[in-house]
């Protein structure tokens, strides 16, 4: 499929990046592989969102219940998170990219935590697409922190309950400042959200894709962009109310 399809480009792309385990099976290698694999996928779609003039590009890289999985692999994976952030922080600060890591960062190792705050500082200033990296994330810690914040505001005086709006909410949630997603694409043929911003894709549309996430490329990108394109987004309207709106 052809770049000249797209006819609209989401501003805010979610992409959950799902397979690499079974990418790396299917062709007899460790799981170590698949996640290395996928790291390359991860440079070809911050290029190619990039590129296209997406705003904001947010990947879920490893959710707070994937602590769960053997720790072998868990240690491979921050060791690669660890190897990333050094590797990459240069060619996003050259790129003018904005890296925000979202998550509960405390449960990371020290290193890890120093090497988050280092990157997000080296790029703190850039001004174009924000790459956001949800790292120990899940939608339900985000709410459920976000109304933390809420009640710390309600106990100090600075708040009132009744002042506890949606938009008081957003405010406290990560990414609350930028636009929501408004595409989320999800690879190895897998139809759920798993946890992953539960409050930020009320009106998201979703596109599945079949392929694992190692496999997933520019063209891949820009058949999820042509599917976007052809969704009427009514936002609870109808047809006819959108119509005269034009």
């Amino acid at each position: 499929m052809s770049d000249q399809l797209v006819t609209s480009v989401p501003r805010h792309v979610a992409i959950i990046m799902d397979g690499n385990n079974r990418w790396a099976k299917k062709r007899l290698l460790g799981g170590i592989a698949g996640h290395q694999a996928g790291a390359k996928a991860v440079r070809r779609t911050v290029e190619a969102c990039a590129r296209a003039g997406v705003e904001v590009l947010t990947l879920y890289a490893f959710s707070s219940e994937n602590w769960r999985r053997p720790k072998d692999e868990v240690n491979a994976l921050m060791d690669l998170f660890l190897m990333a952030l050094n590797r990459e922080v240069k060619k996003l600060a050259s790129n003018n990219l904005q890296l925000r890591i979202i998550g509960d960062v405390t449960g990371f190792s020290p290193a890890i935590q120093k090497a988050i705050a280092a990157a997000e500082a080296k790029t703190a200033g850039n001004t174009g697409m924000v790459l956001a990296i949800a790292a120990n994330y899940g939608g339900h810690w985000d709410i459920t922190q976000a109304a933390r914040k809420l009640a710390e505001q309600v106990h100090d005086g600075k708040l009132k309950p009744e002042e506890i709006t949606e938009e008081a909410l957003n405010a406290q949630v990560m990414l609350g400042d930028l636009p929501p997603p408004d595409l989320c694409i999800r690879t190895a043929g897998e139809q759920r959200i798993s946890n992953f911003l539960l409050w930020q894709m009320a009106y998201t549309e979703f596109y599945f894709a079949d392929e694992y996430w190692p496999d997933f490329n520019k063209k891949s990108l820009m058949r999820a962009f042509d599917a976007f394109s052809h969704r009427v987004r009514r936002f609870g309207k109808t047809d006819d109310q959108l119509e005269q709106e034009k």
